[in-house]
């Protein structure tokens, strides 16, 4: 999570949306990163966990992350979740919780629901206050 935030740092320093994700494979090495980059690219698609899982395909040479982390800074939206699940990582690890537009137990619970052909196991609220305080910080600038 500490690699993450400090993604999130770089993303909100060049005026992005402060997120940052890592993905793990299995022994927990890390396999990929990325951090949102949409204002930055003009991808509406490019949120941290979507960069951060097209990295992890690259380098691992297939689109199925079974049995990889991903960790990122905030709570998926539902485009992440559904790319994490179509993915297949095993587990989500998030920092700050989004009650906006969170899809994995916040507004929605995409990433466990038992009417999909898959789910990822969920741990949230890790080294939350951090993560909420880059996104703070980063809005109360904006303001």
């Amino acid at each position: 999570m500490l690699h993450a935030l400090a993604l999130a740092q770089q993303a909100g320093a060049s005026g992005d949306v402060p997120v940052g994700a890592v993905v793990l494979d299995a022994a927990g090495r890390l396999i990929a990163q990325g951090r949102n980059e949409r204002e930055a690219t003009g991808d509406p698609t490019a949120h941290a966990e979507v960069v951060a899982l097209r990295a992890a395909a690259a380098s691992s040479g297939s689109w199925n992350l079974e049995g990889c982390t991903l960790v990122v800074t905030l709570e998926p939206c539902l485009m992440c979740a559904g790319a994490i699940l179509q993915a297949r990582v095993g587990r989500v690890v998030f920092g700050a919780w989004d009650e906006k537009a969170g899809a994995a137990g916040s507004l929605y619970d995409v990433l466990r629901d038992r009417r999909l052909p898959y789910r990822a196991e969920v741990i949230g609220g890790v080294r939350e206050d951090a993560a909420t305080a880059v996104l703070r910080d980063f809005f109360d600038r904006r303001r």
